[in-house]
């Protein structure tokens, strides 16, 4: 029988990318998920796959504090407690600090950072009376500041401190906390990510096929949660990235540079 069988388990954006996989691999494990996203189409699709399985869809804007409480509310309502809560949504963005408009940086930050701790203030209650885990999807870019994405390392790196304070405070507890820095991953993120207005690029130069698949990827996760992680790095270039940036971080410099920009262009 698996660890997670009747675990509740709360995925926040999970119609799409790695979410998606997560909420996939835990149903087929015996959890009971509970998953929320903006698009209603999408998550209805999910229930439709899974009719007659133990899955809750809500329709919620993460960087809008009411709607995360609305949407630990239905949980609670419905399953009773939590057990598990994975802040997996977020937004990327690719523009150059000297041309991007302030709001576009805010809503990375809303979303990204904002959103995992108001999911997490209220479903910490539950989740220190079932000595449960607190997982958040953070980023290699949440160790190292990538160029063209300055609102997103920014918000990475405030959820990777925020993470290892929560840890920290709650290590007495029986509450697990762990951060994930997948690396470049198969997903929608890329697409999603938002230019320098604050709107959706709607597409990507990178090649998405070379990348770890979120199912992969959502494997790694479940592992990680089974044994109680504190951390993990995924794929080989992120752990170079990151030891790179601690031992040799001028050579770090230069190297994220060449990565990130080509003929003097910023990849995008």
């Amino acid at each position: 029988m698996s660890l997670f069988n009747n675990k509740v388990v709360v995925i926040t954006g999970g119609s799409d990318g790695i979410g998606k996989a997560l909420v996939d691999s835990f149903l087929m494990q015996g959890a009971k998920v509970a998953t929320c996203g903006r698009n209603y189409d999408k998550l209805y699709q999910i229930q439709s796959i899974y009719a007659g399985k133990p899955l809750l869809i809500h329709t919620a804007d993460i960087s809008k504090q009411q709607e995360c409480k609305s949407f630990i509310d239905a949980v609670l309502s419905n399953f009773g407690q939590i057990d598990i809560l994975i802040n997996n949504a977020g937004i990327s963005m690719r523009a150059l600090f000297e041309d991007v408009e302030l709001d576009a940086l805010r809503k990375v930050m809303d979303v990204n950072f904002w959103g995992s701790v108001y999911c997490t203030k209220f479903a910490l209650k539950s989740i220190l009376s079932t000595k449960g885990t607190i997982v958040s999807i953070s980023s290699i870019a949440g160790f190292r500041g990538l160029p063209g994405r300055s609102g997103y390392s920014a918000s990475k790196f405030a959820l990777n401190g925020w993470m290892e304070s929560l840890r920290t405070e709650l290590l007495d507890s029986g509450v697990n906390v762990l951060w994930v820095s997948p690396g470049f991953t198969e997903s929608n993120i890329r697409k999603a990510a938002l230019d320098s207005s604050g709107k959706a690029t709607g597409e990507t130069t990178m090649n998405e096929k070379a990348m770890m698949t979120s199912a992969e990827c959502a494997q790694h996760i479940i592992t990680a949660i089974e044994k109680r992680k504190r951390t993990i790095i995924l794929t080989f270039q992120g752990k170079e990235t990151v030891f790179l940036n601690k031992f040799f971080p001028s050579l770090a410099d230069k190297l994220v540079r060449k990565f990130f920009f080509k003929k003097g262009e910023l990849v995008k």
